[in-house]
C-alpha cells in the first residue's frame, strides 16, 4: 500500500514539473499565435471585462469553486502585461487592479495560477461596488528561456469565472 501511494505521489509530481516545462515550449513555440488580443492595455479607462479577454476551459470550469455571493461584475486595468525581456533567475511581479463595477460585494474567492512559478497575491476581503481591488502574479524565471506565456484563473462572484489574467515575458539567459 505504501508502495503504491509513494509511486502516485511521484507520479503526480513529475507530471506537475513536466507540464509546466511542455506549457513553455508550447508558448515558444506558439507566441504569436496564443497572443490575447487584449483592447485595454495602457489605457487609463477601465473597460469591462469581455468573455474574448477571460475564456472558461472546461479543465477550470470543473474545478471551480463554489460562490454563494450575489453575483457583480467588474472591470480590469488590463488582462494581460508583457515583463518584455528579464534575465534568467529574475522574480518579477505585476498587480492587475480589479474595479467593482456592480452593485454586490465582490468576493475573489481563489487565483489559480496555471505553473508552480506563478505565485498569486489578492485582495481577500470583499471589494465594495465602486472600489478597488488588487490581483499580483509573482513570476519566476529561473525553468525558462526565450518567449514564454503564463496566466493565472481567478474565481470570483461574476457571471463569466474564472476570469484569465495572462502574462508574457522573453527570457535571456
Amino acid at each position: 500500500m505504501k508502495k503504491t501511494l509513494s509511486i502516485i505521489a511521484l507520479s503526480i509530481i513529475g507530471f506537475g514539473l513536466v507540464s509546466c516545462k511542455k506549457e513553455n515550449q508550447q508558448a515558444a513555440a506558439g507566441a504569436e499565435a496564443a497572443n490575447i488580443a487584449d483592447s485595454t492595455a495602457g489605457a487609463t479607462n477601465l473597460a469591462p471585462v469581455n468573455s474574448a479577454a477571460a475564456p472558461v476551459s472546461a479543465e477550470t470550469e470543473a474545478a471551480a469553486p463554489v460562490s454563494n455571493q450575489p453575483v457583480t461584475s467588474i472591470a480590469l486595468s488590463e488582462s494581460n502585461f508583457d515583463f518584455g525581456k528579464i534575465k534568467k533567475g529574475d522574480k518579477v511581479e505585476h498587480i492587475y487592479e480589479i474595479t467593482n463595477t456592480g452593485k454586490n460585494p465582490l468576493v475573489i474567492s481563489e487565483v489559480k495560477p496555471g505553473c508552480g512559478c506563478t505565485a498569486p497575491d489578492f485582495t481577500k476581503e470583499p471589494i465594495l461596488p465602486g472600489k478597488k481591488g488588487k490581483i499580483t502574479l509573482h513570476f519566476d524565471s529561473s525553468s525558462f528561456d526565450g518567449n514564454v506565456q503564463k496566466y493565472a484563473d481567478v474565481f470570483a462572484n461574476v457571471d463569466k469565472a474564472p476570469i484569465k489574467l495572462t502574462f508574457t515575458a522573453n527570457i535571456q539567459p
